[in-house]
């Protein structure tokens, strides 16, 4: 087997050292560590409209969760509804509720995450 010259190699202290800062370094880079410092919590509700409830889905007894994405302008008005899952019409019927909601302000634009439940019960 050949002999390899591994006198380039740092002593096992420094590399310790530099290895640290390396992985600290890539970490902080990278973008899951990006994402986790952007994250902020949602905005408070400060005026909400409880969606209809169509009819004839009730009587059915058709509920369900409605998933949505709402982008919150800087003075708390929501100028759009995003349907993320649930029921077409169920979700229609949340979107435009939701558009009537009001949010507290915040420094800039955002998208909130709402998640409505109907249930016949």
């Amino acid at each position: 087997m050949p002999a390899y010259d591994f006198s380039f190699v740092l002593p096992r202290k420094h590399a310790f050292v530099v290895l640290t800062l390396l992985l600290s370094w890539i970490t902080c880079l990278s973008p899951y560590a990006q994402a986790q410092k952007a994250e902020q919590l949602p905005r408070k509700v400060l005026t909400s409209v409880k969606p209809d409830y169509p009819p004839l889905l009730r009587h059915e007894q058709i509920g369900g969760l409605v998933r949505l994405g709402v982008t919150v302008l800087p003075n708390g008005t929501v100028i759009k509804v995003e349907i993320r899952g649930g029921n077409p019409i169920l979700a229609e019927s949340a979107a435009a509720a939701v558009m009537k909601w009001k949010y507290a302000p915040a420094a800039s634009q955002t998208v909130e995450e709402v998640s409505l439940s109907f249930s016949p019960h």
